[in-house]
């Protein structure tokens, strides 16, 4: 499934233009291209390969490098360790992750694990911070004794290289362990990506057209397979732990013909598990779903039905982003085989229900701004494109804030903290849970509240389709130092 631009190539190349993004081979549009060697479908699942905490440590060399596997076609992408996705790295509340980043690409890179909340010292989980090629850089990152357990994930955060990275394959699970007993008998990682390989079997570039819509790729894989095939027992249920780590797929995730218990989401547990037809996850969200395979053997897909992220407004035809109708893609199939083996149902209660904090001491008013076309200003918040070295958001340590997001613009934009997760108060659709990536509708708003609690430090506050990040949406955030209010 793809989406299609429906707008002559001047126009989209003025809209690059007004956007102030690179340029290129538009790459990221027509039907698949898996390259020669086309990609292999109905491979047995298998989770990424793991490392886990020793003694409240996990420690070791994490090598970013090229010629890694994906679909089935050899040496196509980027990975950790080799693989795409790296190791899934294991710890528990407490545990420090004690890491040697070595640089093996010919771009910058670094390391940000995406919705860990921990301060973003300098040779932690620092975005601001560059490792060269062929550099090898120390992390230090200790998770709070506090900490939830949950489903979190890791990937680069170098301004300007994040979605080109990402793309190609460059991205990692994380698991806080611990949590409420849900009485299933597995534990599964799916980390979805997607991709686009050209005719020489390697991953395509992006044109500046796709960095304006942001880019989806022609290819949705899991855990680096095309089509992968689980093993399941009637009656015997599964913790998946679904990761969006697509550069800007916002996707409807569902198990054909029945529900989809959820539990937990951007690593948060829900007060009470939900059965769900279909669960809405935009890049960089997380979901954990128990899935109980149903009493006949056979065969049940996983399917991904992407949502419509709006275009450029006022363009003609459904604009940049709008899907071209040819239905949901099947992510990985369920087979099930055997003799029935009933494992219980997740407990009634998971945890204690979400009380917002506040309140607030100060109320702020953000605006998402895209470009239009006619020469406008490209992307950014606020109206001001990204700049590492000013101070946007100036936050007083223990304080709490309420963000009233607008998106004037005509495509929705999944909206990221660092650090401090988002209480939602008011969106279309919202249960009032706490996020760390938070979708703002085109036309739309949503509130937030935030407490700035449990660290200080300067981060970043961006959108999460990740050529929109690269091209400017992306704001400071200081909490505590000097001047702070």
């Amino acid at each position: 499934m793809t989406r299609q631009p429906r707008f002559s190539r001047r126009h989209l190349l003025g809209l690059a233009a007004a956007a102030g993004v690179a340029g290129g081979v538009a790459a990221c549009t027509g039907l698949p291209r898996p390259g020669p060697a086309g990609p292999a479908a109905g491979a047995p699942f298998a989770d990424p390969p793991e490392r886990r905490a020793r003694g409240g440590l996990l420690t070791g060399t994490l090598t970013a490098g090229t010629g890694v596997d994906l679909a089935g076609v050899a040496g196509a992408g980027l990975g950790y360790d080799g693989t795409s996705p790296g190791p899934t790295l294991r710890l528990r509340p407490g545990d420090e992750i004690a890491l040697h980043l070595h640089n093996g690409l010919d771009t910058p890179t670094n390391l940000h694990t995406h919705g860990l909340r921990v301060p973003p010292d300098p040779g932690g989980d620092d975005p601001f911070r560059t490792v060269a090629p062929g550099e090898t850089a120390d992390y230090r990152i200790r998770v709070p004794r506090d900490h939830p357990a949950g489903t979190f994930w890791y990937h680069p955060h170098h301004h300007g290289t994040v979605a080109d990275q990402v793309f190609a394959g460059l991205v990692g699970a994380l698991v806080v362990e611990g949590g409420p007993d849900l009485g299933t008998a597995e534990d599964h990682v799916l980390v979805v990506t997607d991709t686009t390989l050209g005719d020489d079997g390697r991953v395509a570039a992006a044109g500046p057209m796709d960095r304006v819509a942001g880019r989806e790729g022609e290819l949705v894989l899991v855990n680096g397979l095309y089509r992968p095939v689980l093993a399941g027992i009637p009656q015997r249920s599964q913790r998946w732990r679904l990761v969006n780590a697509t550069c800007s797929r916002v996707f409807d995730v569902s198990l054909d013909g029945q529900d989809l218990v959820h539990v937990a989401t951007d690593g948060v547990f829900l007060p009470r598990p939900v059965a769900r037809d279909r669960v809405r996850l935009a890049p960089g969200n997380r979901a954990d779903v128990v899935v109980r395979p149903p009493d006949v053997p056979g065969d049940v897909d996983l399917l991904a039905a992407d949502v419509d992220r709006g275009g450029m407004g006022g363009m003609g035809g459904t604009g940049m982003g709008g899907t071209t109708g040819t239905g949901p893609v099947v992510l990985a199939t369920l087979r099930v085989t055997g003799a029935a083996a009933p494992t219980p149902p997740p407990p009634a209660v998971l945890s204690a229900p979400v009380v917002p904090p506040g309140p607030p001491d100060r109320t702020r008013v953000l605006t998402l701004t895209a470009p239009m076309g006619g020469g406008g200003m490209g992307f950014g918040i606020d109206g001001r494109g990204f700049d590492p070295a000013r101070d946007d958001l100036v936050v007083a340590p223990g304080t709490v804030e309420e963000w009233v997001v607008e998106n004037p613009g005509t495509m929705l934009h999944p909206l990221h903290l660092h650090t401090w997760p988002m209480t939602v108060l008011d969106a279309a659709g919202s249960d009032g849970a706490v996020r760390d990536v938070v979708t703002v509708p085109a036309g739309g708003r949503v509130v937030l509240r935030v407490a700035f609690t449990g660290a200080t430090g300067r981060t970043v506050l961006h959108c999460h389709v990740l050529d929109h990040e690269d091209a400017g949406m992306m704001a400071t955030v200081r909490v505590g130092g000097a001047g702070t209010p």
